[in-house]
């Protein structure tokens, strides 16, 4: 083998090396989350019944949450969040527990990530929020079953190896229903308005 081939091989080695290490990376971002949920119990409004802004509570929990992230620059990404159907207990102040519902509240957001390259990958979103409340078992009251509303989110990814990140997130949703009682009409409006704490990993590709 001449000299000038040896050459070549060793040039072309460096130039397959270089391309893998600043190959980009992929387009997809799958996250698995524990979120608690922390809600605002705040109430508004009403009728002849209409209830103090502080009567209704919505339990607090922690549920599992998977997110799915497209990257249409580096800076750029749309998050589509998704768990399954939550149960909450549902209490009035001074009553106690009056039944419980179910929620499966599922959030688009646009992101701007800060530092799309680096270790830590600072990012902020923004978008709606859809809950749909079903399975609701709360004796004579009924409330609204769609709920639409802004949704905030400050996060970052760390790198912790090829393709795998740890995250963490902060969101806040505004989410709410209207609580009425049959033959009588509505009583309240329930700002559930959660904060969303969460923790988990993330896979790119």
């Amino acid at each position: 083998m001449n000299a000038k081939l040896v050459a070549v091989l060793i040039a072309t080695g460096f130039s397959w090396g270089a391309y893998a290490q600043s190959a980009p990376e992929g387009d997809w971002l799958v996250r698995l989350r524990a979120v608690q949920i922390d809600t605002a119990n705040e109430s508004s409004g009403g009728g002849p019944l209409a209830l103090p802004s502080d009567a209704v509570h919505v339990s607090n929990k922690t549920i599992p949450e998977l997110d799915i992230s497209y990257f249409f620059t580096k800076n750029i990404a749309a998050e589509l969040i998704l768990t399954y159907p939550q149960k909450h207990d549902i209490k009035l102040e001074g009553v106690g527990k009056l039944g419980s519902l179910h929620e499966l509240p599922p959030s688009l957001l646009l992101q701007y990530h800060f530092l799309p390259e680096g270790t830590v990958r600072p990012y902020m979103g923004v978008g709606v929020n859809y809950t749909r409340f079903s399975k609701v078992d709360l004796g004579p009251l009924e409330v609204d079953k769609d709920s639409f509303g802004l949704a905030l989110q400050v996060g970052v990814d760390v790198k912790l190896a090829d393709k795998l990140f740890l995250n963490m997130d902060v969101k806040k949703v505004k989410m709410g229903t209207d609580v009425s009682v049959s033959g009588v009409g509505k009583i309240t409006t329930v700002h559930v308005d959660p904060w969303l704490f969460g923790i988990g990993v993330g896979y790119r590709f």
